[in-house]
């Protein structure tokens, strides 16, 4: 009597067990299931981060050129403005017409503190998607973090369900290592843009001091060019 009762006992042990073991596995399938598909949305997203920081980088590039040549273009104008009134100290017949030109010549050289509110704007607008990348990638570098927690913690459930885990363990060991992986590339990533944040704040300087330096030479120019315009037609009358 005794044994047969012992043996029922330990046959419901046996399926108690059993019955734990598939709960367990099915659960570790569900976690592995959400950690990949988690870690595969937040490597697309780090791509896709990675790409806009490229582009970005590429425009601000093509800006740094085109104001090297607007400033290299403002020089020569200058010149030729400086060279056209030396030019009309010695012909007094082509005064009026020379001094005509140079007052129309520095309105429209004017025309260039547009272009640089239009940079500075943008440069505003650059710096302010460098802190919302900031932003994103913490938020990744967190999410990478937990999903290592929770890889740690199925890989501790495993081992001890023994024989039964093991093949959940290797998944969870794969999973663990794709998150070491975007882990790393968070902070690759991070440091791009801290690099990123350091050009364009050099950038975003020298735009302001260029365009007052020349703001200011333009707006000399212009003054020097009225007043020399309005002696010339005061002296012709």
């Amino acid at each position: 009597m005794a044994a047969g009762v012992g043996g029922i006992l330990c046959a419901l042990a046996t399926g108690i067990f059993y019955r734990r073991k598939l709960r367990a596995g099915a659960q570790a399938q569900r976690v592995d299931a959400l950690a990949r598909q988690a870690l595969e949305q937040q490597l697309d997203a780090a791509v896709r981060l990675g790409e806009q920081a490229n582009s970005e980088r590429a425009a601000l590039e093509a800006m740094l050129a085109d104001l090297r040549a607007q400033a290299e273009q403002c020089a020569h104008d200058r010149e030729a403005l400086q060279a056209s009134l030396d030019a009309a100290s010695s012909r007094s017949d082509e005064w009026l017409q020379h001094a005509t030109r140079i007052a129309h010549e520095a309105g429209r050289l004017k025309t260039l503190t547009i272009t640089f509110e239009r940079w500075h704007e943008q440069m505003i607008s650059l710096m302010s998607q460098n802190r919302d990348m900031h932003k994103k990638n913490q938020e990744l570098s967190s999410i990478v973090q937990h999903v290592l927690i929770v890889s740690l913690n199925a890989s501790i459930e495993a081992a001890r369900a023994g024989t039964a885990g093991r093949g959940f363990s290797i998944v969870a060991g794969e999973v663990r290592s794709l998150a070491s992986r975007s882990q790393e590339l968070s902070k690759s990533y991070r440091e791009s843009l801290h690099r990123n944040d350091l050009t364009t704040t050099a950038t975003f300087q020298d735009i302001q001091a260029g365009g007052k330096m020349i703001t200011a030479s333009l707006g000399g120019v212009e003054v020097l060019a009225t007043q020399f315009q309005s002696r010339l037609e005061q002296a012709a009358a």
